[in-house]
């Protein structure tokens, strides 16, 4: 097994324990927000080429239908194409991050997913990524409004900056081409960031908690808010289409999913985060003017300002 590239002395395991413990702290904040009865499955696993991860399932719980909360560290190398291809400076590399997706049973719940993560390449070169995204099934703008107001608290925070930088981010990043459609009302997302505020590395690994440890707080909230609210076969219908197109954009776009498989990862961790049932209605009509469903797509756009009045 090949060794680990070299590191700072102090900052990569810092990191690692905290990703690790996080992805622990999270999963405990989910159960008990689903119902209390349901657990996440624990999946320890190693990596062929170097490192490993625990990947932890919750399925058939009371609000959750699945949700996935995978954390690995993982090195080695990667195949020189592989690297060209995803803009690696070196094939050498350590990767460390958590990554969770949750796919709620009820169409009132949205889709939420966060990635935090830290990166080093081989010739010395390291960097942070991640964000948080919404993906509402039904856009509820009063809440969506919340979601974005709670990203730029945490953001200016660090620099004033950041928000109006990685919210655009994320609308170019989680965005479907081929359907002219953002995959939900966006958030933030970053890469490839190498120094804090204040110059360094702590700081900026400072702003990623932060970022990670909004999650928990906001999402439990909206479970609690839209949980119990009534919907039928019709909102059944227009989920299974919502959650294609959130397939669809984690098979060909996402990031992540390509560096996991470029890298030979592990294949059932890498795709937790499709969801538990969807389906893909050929030539679907398009939803009445007026209607909810019409309204959602409405939203679906970059360029919304989410804090206009705020």
């Amino acid at each position: 097994m090949p060794a680990a590239p070299t590191s700072s002395p102090t900052i990569r395991p810092e990191i690692e324990m905290w990703l690790a413990d996080f992805q622990l702290r999270l999963c405990q904040q989910l159960e008990a927000a689903d119902s209390g009865a349901v657990h996440f499955l624990t999946d320890t696993w190693q990596r062929e080429g170097g490192g490993g991860g625990r990947s932890k399932v919750l399925e058939k719980g009371h609000i959750l239908e699945k949700g996935g909360v995978g954390f690995s560290a993982v090195w080695g190398q990667m195949s020189e194409a592989a690297a060209r291809q995803l803009h690696m400076p070196d094939p050498s590399f350590y990767a460390t991050g958590v990554s969770v997706v949750l796919h709620p049973r009820s169409p009132q719940v949205p889709i939420i997913h966060m990635n935090v993560r830290y990166f080093e390449a081989g010739n010395g070169e390291s960097w942070f990524g991640g964000g948080i995204d919404l993906t509402p099934i039904y856009v509820n703008e009063a809440q969506a409004r919340r979601f974005h107001a709670r990203l730029r608290e945490v953001c200016d925070r660090h620099n004033p900056a950041y928000y109006p930088k990685f919210t655009r981010w994320a609308d170019d990043y989680f965005f479907l081409p081929h359907r002219q459609e953002t995959r939900g009302v966006g958030g933030i997302f970053f890469d490839r960031l190498t120094v804090g505020p204040d110059g360094s590395a702590e700081a900026l690994f400072q702003f990623v908690q932060d970022v990670a440890e909004l999650f928990g707080p906001f999402y439990t909230e909206i479970m609690a808010e839209n949980h119990a609210l009534p919907f039928g076969e019709r909102e059944e219908a227009w989920q299974s289409l919502r959650r294609a197109r959130y397939a669809e954009f984690n098979l060909a776009f996402d990031r992540g999913t390509r560096f996991g498989l470029e890298t030979g990862g592990r294949t059932e961790s890498i795709l937790m985060s499709l969801p538990p049932r969807t389906g893909w209605a050929y030539n679907p009509a398009p939803p009445a003017p007026g209607s909810p469903e019409a309204t959602t797509l409405a939203w679906l756009r970059k360029g919304v300002d989410w804090l206009a009045n705020a």
